[in-house]
């Protein structure tokens, strides 16, 4: 069992940055793979960014890739979501999940088992 718990969120203007992190509990942090989703209003969930156990694989949605950075720190239980030139289509709630696999480069939530709570992101134009 792995509990997510995201904090960082909150509101910036068009242009400014936030950082994202993701605390896990339990030992086999490790052994999951990582993913970012967001859900705006009215849409579906979709994929952000994505990581593989090591660290050494990332993966990126194309609207956000050159913008974001995700990475994480094992030996912390934690993974991050470095988000630079935000803009309002940035908006949405977004979430941390641990995938099932090593690899979090799924782009569909349905190998995630595990999800965090969410935490708000809101882009002023």
């Amino acid at each position: 069992q792995v509990q997510l718990v995201e904090s960082g969120g909150g509101l910036v203007q068009a242009g400014g940055s936030l950082r994202l992190s993701c605390a896990a509990s339990g030992r086999t942090f490790s052994k999951y793979g990582m993913g970012w989703f967001r859900q705006a209003p009215g849409k579906e969930r979709e994929f952000v960014a994505g990581i593989s156990w090591s660290g050494g694989s990332t993966y990126y949605a194309d609207s956000v890739k050159g913008r974001f950075t995700i990475s994480r720190d094992n030996a912390k239980n934690t993974v991050y979501l470095q988000m630079n030139t935000l803009k309002p289509e940035d908006t949405a709630v977004y979430y941390c999940a641990a995938d099932r696999t090593v690899w979090g480069s799924s782009r569909t939530p349905a190998p995630y088992d595990y999800w965090g709570q969410g935490t708000q992101v809101t882009v002023s134009s």
